[in-house]
């Protein structure tokens, strides 16, 4: 099984009506609720094109389409992106054509065309977004065309680099995530907030990827079954506490191991160790060493 990725996890959380509501509206419209999930229309995030007598797949990373009373007002995609891309500007102009080009279909013509929107969220924390953000910018258009030739600018915001006001425009689970990475920008670490996390296995294993750790992910499973609300304090604490669990029963195993090795009595290693008795006599056999 392939092993899940930042992108993959962001995604999956991204999905998620009131989380991709809540983006759009925290970026484009100040936190004013403009767009409801109730309105949003899943749609494929993939299209196709053809290109050395080959097809190829284009695939956005989360697509969906706004919708009131039947109508489609518009499309809305997002591209997640770790490090500043400088065909960026070339990426989403061939998805955006793509939804321009599938509204041209006979399956369609009934139906009025709607814009389509592209917001490229950019999680570096290293450095600004220094790549082109205009089609002039990425290629270069001899000034004999410049009339001729549109130039096209993408939506770039920086998540790592939001204001304090700017993250609590977020109301769903991203407010989490964004302050995530503001706290990792600004100090390399991450002080966890008390909010209630309504998409619990999603941002965990998010959180699982962005620290590198599967232990956030299989701490999930392990409180899953106790119930009741989550929230980021709990998860880190649990977290520690798991740790420290794990290190403490790693050091009894070591004495336990040298005391065995040292010959010691069963009664002395279960006391110096603390370790059940069955756990001893497993150890000692995988030693190759009787105790009594």
């Amino acid at each position: 099984m392939r092993a899940l990725n930042f992108f993959d996890a962001e995604k999956i959380l991204e999905d998620y009506p009131d989380v991709f509501a809540d983006i759009v509206n925290g970026f484009l419209f100040d936190g004013e609720e403009v767009i409801k999930p109730e309105e949003l229309e899943d749609m494929p995030g993939r299209s196709a094109y053809r290109a050395e007598q080959k097809l190829h797949d284009m695939e956005r990373d989360v697509a969906k389409r706004w919708k009131k009373n039947d109508i489609r007002i518009a499309c809305v995609g997002f591209e997640n992106q770790t490090a500043p891309d400088p065909l960026m500007v070339l990426r989403v102009l061939g998805y955006d054509g793509a939804e321009y080009r599938a509204q041209c279909l006979k399956e369609n013509e009934d139906k009025p065309p709607y814009p389509v929107i592209t917001l490229v969220l950019y999680f570096g924390c290293e450095r600004r977004w220094t790549e082109a953000k205009t089609l002039y910018e990425a290629v270069n258009v001899p000034d004999v065309f410049k009339p001729y030739v549109t130039n096209t600018k993408i939506n770039v915001f920086e998540v790592a680099w939001l204001e304090e006001d700017q993250v609590r425009r977020f109301k769903s689970d991203f407010r989490i995530v964004a302050d995530y990475f503001v706290q990792k920008r600004k100090t390399g670490a991450y002080i966890a907030s008390e909010e209630t996390i309504r998409h619990v296995q999603e941002l965990v294993m998010l959180l699982s990827v962005m620290e590198h750790d599967d232990r956030y992910e299989k701490l999930y499973y392990e409180k899953a079954v106790e119930g009741g609300s989550w929230n980021m304090c709990k998860i880190i604490d649990d977290y520690i506490k798991i740790g420290e669990a794990k290190k403490e029963a790693e050091v009894n195993e070591r004495v336990a191991t040298d005391m065995i090795r040292d010959g010691e009595p069963l009664a002395k290693i279960k006391k110096y160790s603390k370790l059940p008795e069955a756990a001893i006599r497993k150890l000692a056999k995988s030693m190759g060493v009787a105790v009594l």
